[in-house]
C-alpha cells in the first residue's frame, strides 16, 4: 500500500500483468507460497481432490481460494 501511495503522489505511470500459468514453468531454488484465488483454486481442487479438497477455503465474498 505504501509503493501504491508513493507512486500515485509521484504520479507515475504503472502497469500490472499476470501470465496465466506462469509459476507452473519455473525452476525454482527455494520455497515459494502463493494464493490461489477464483477458478484456478477450483480447477487444482478438481485435479487432485482427495488431497487439496479440505484446503479450499471462501474469502469474504464467497471467492474460493487455496494456499499452496
Amino acid at each position: 500500500m505504501m509503493s501504491c501511495a508513493n507512486d500515485a503522489r509521484e504520479e507515475k505511470y504503472i502497469v500490472v500483468t499476470c501470465i496465466p500459468g506462469t509459476f507452473l514453468h519455473i525452476d525454482m531454488v527455494t520455497d515459494v507460497h502463493m494464493l490461489l484465488e477464483g477458478t484456478i483454486a477450483e480447477l487444482i481442487v478438481k485435479l487432485k481432490p482427495r488431497l487439496y479438497w479440505k484446503s479450499i477455503l471462501k474469502n469474504r465474498s464467497g471467492k474460493p481460494m487455496i494456499y499452496v
